[in-house]
């Protein structure tokens, strides 16, 4: 919306994203499969914490949890909106693995209508148009192998370099969701202390 309001006279230089929250329509992206129990971020988790967010009711928990909410029988979602976060199409095979996408035919019919906020782009970025996405400035974007978010982020870098912005991907292989506060003592790591470095290196290239 910003990088859109040419009434602005001061606008974002960068976007630097530290394993980013993007989307709440598929709880079945093969890093929420691969990491859904891994800690300190479990994939229930997620589903509670949107629904918090957005101020939504937390009974809906369970029907999120199951890809209940984005089924194909929900008329607010489009074609062209589900392929905005479609991982078959966007990850990169060996993020893909063997991991089967999760879509109902039917669902829980109404969620979205209920909770709007799933997919509105201000709370989901990677549901932008690619028209939305290229107003948008140079990005960074860190991601963490064991991550449930993992995916959100290299999706959308994906978009992002498909919408002719540059971006820098910084993936950690031996990364994890929240691995960056162990960049000091006395919980110090070495990929707290990589991801740290590589951030800050990062903006004092391009702020």
């Amino acid at each position: 919306m910003l990088s859109s309001d040419s009434s602005l006279k001061v606008k974002f230089k960068t976007q630097a994203l530290i394993y980013p929250v993007l989307q709440a329509l598929d709880f079945h992206t093969p890093s929420y499969q691969q990491n859904q129990a891994v800690p300190i971020l479990y994939r229930p988790y997620m589903a509670r914490f949107w629904l918090q967010y957005l101020g939504a009711d937390s009974a809906l928990e369970p029907l999120l949890l199951v890809n209940n909410h984005s089924s194909l029988d929900q008329p607010s979602i489009s074609a062209t909106t589900r392929s905005k976060l479609n991982w078959t199409a966007l990850l990169p095979a060996e993020r893909k693995k063997d991991f089967k996408p999760v879509v109902k035919k039917k669902g829980s019919p109404g969620v979205v209508d209920k909770v709007p906020g799933l997919i509105d782009v201000r709370a989901a970025p990677l549901l932008a148009e690619q028209g939305v996405l290229g107003k948008t400035p140079k990005a960074y974007v860190m991601t963490c192998e064991f991550d449930v978010l993992r995916d959100d982020g290299l999706m959308y870098g994906r978009r992002l370099r498909d919408a002719g912005v540059e971006v820098t991907s910084d993936h950690y292989e031996d990364g994890f969701h929240g691995c960056m506060v162990f960049a000091n003592l006395p919980m110090m790591s070495s990929v707290g202390q990589r991801s740290m470095r590589n951030y800050i290196h990062w903006l004092d290239q391009n702020l």
